[in-house]
């Protein structure tokens, strides 16, 4: 099979390469570099990797056509990048996507990547159960808010390939591993611990969340490309088997990394959501899905990956 993975340089995008390959994928990844990373896990893959830039309509019109699936996984992502630039997050991630439906053929099979923020205000509000299911209401609290920004453009990115394109939706849920840079909860605390920080700063320690590690998610990806009945509809994407709060995760980060500090336990930070955890049946009825890595296994792996590599943020 032909599959193209636009953004595919990315955390999500190496490890999905990495499993299509496996399974006898003829591979193209095209990623303008912003985020991805050119190196030694990207080139030890066969794969053909081209720089193009999603937001110019001419870097679609250079590729080909023929392909037997279609990640779209380009966005600009990340906490801080979305507080910094919301205009940016706004622009790039609706541009590259629009320009992708008008260059996309209709028999041409899409994945488009969004995310549980796109009902984060409907939880803050207390109008969305947890677990939490695909038919919730969607909700912005403020449109003014930088924070929003991204979840306005994945709202919009799933209302325009549902309509435009013969396409599933995966609504990803906390998906962590090795190479996802170091602006996100495990990580980000990996190498606090790493470094010895005591104390230990603990944002929002009673929050809760359900971690899904990265294979886990490509896994459940693979699976919805190849059944008929997920096109079309919206399909959450994650591990509600086991839910922690981040108090918790900090625990088992610091006994992975044999450290033993004092912790600082502060608020979190402003506007993030206390509790999140999909309800995955959808994607069991649909796949046969189930998670495979629990957290503690998923925490090492990662944190191993971390201790050896050099991410980049």
């Amino acid at each position: 099979m032909r599959t193209l993975l636009l953004g595919g340089a990315g955390f999500i995008g190496l490890h999905l390469a990495r499993r299509l390959l496996a399974d006898g994928h003829a591979v193209t990844v095209v990623d303008d570099f912003s985020r991805g990373r050119r190196d030694r896990d990207l080139e030890a893959m066969p794969l053909d990797v081209r720089h193009a830039d999603l937001t110019d309509p001419g870097s679609y019109q250079a590729l080909e056509h023929g392909w037997d699936q279609i990640y779209m996984l380009a966005a600009v992502v990340g906490v801080r990048n979305v507080e910094r630039d919301p205009s940016r997050v706004l622009r790039v991630n609706t541009l590259a996507l629009m320009h992708l439906l008008d260059w996309i053929e209709r028999d041409e099979p899409l994945f488009f990547a969004s995310t549980s923020e796109a009902y984060a205000g409907g939880v803050t509000a207390g109008l969305v159960p947890l677990p939490t299911s695909e038919s919730v209401p969607l909700v912005i609290e403020d449109v003014a808010s930088p924070r929003f920004s991204y979840a306005i453009s994945k709202l919009h990115g799933e209302a325009a390939v549902l309509h435009g394109a013969h396409a599933v939706v995966g609504r990803f849920h906390n998906v962590y591993g090795p190479r996802m840079g170091a602006d996100h909860v495990i990580p980000e605390l990996s190498l606090r611990a790493m470094r010895g920080e005591d104390p230990f700063t603990l944002y929002g320690g009673e929050q809760s969340r359900a971690f899904c590690h990265v294979d886990d998610a490509v896994e459940a990806m693979v699976r919805l490309m190849a059944t008929p009945e997920a096109f079309g509809r919206i399909v959450h994407i994650g591990d509600d088997t086991e839910e922690t709060n981040i108090a918790d995760l900090a625990k088992l980060v610091l006994r992975v990394a044999g450290k033993d500090p004092v912790i600082d336990r502060v608020p979190a930070p402003a506007g993030s959501v206390a509790r999140r955890c999909p309800d995955i049946s959808l994607l069991r009825r649909l796949t046969g899905f189930e998670p495979r890595i629990p957290l503690e296994e998923g925490v090492r792996r990662t944190f191993d990956w971390y201790r050896q590599g050099s991410p980049r943020g």
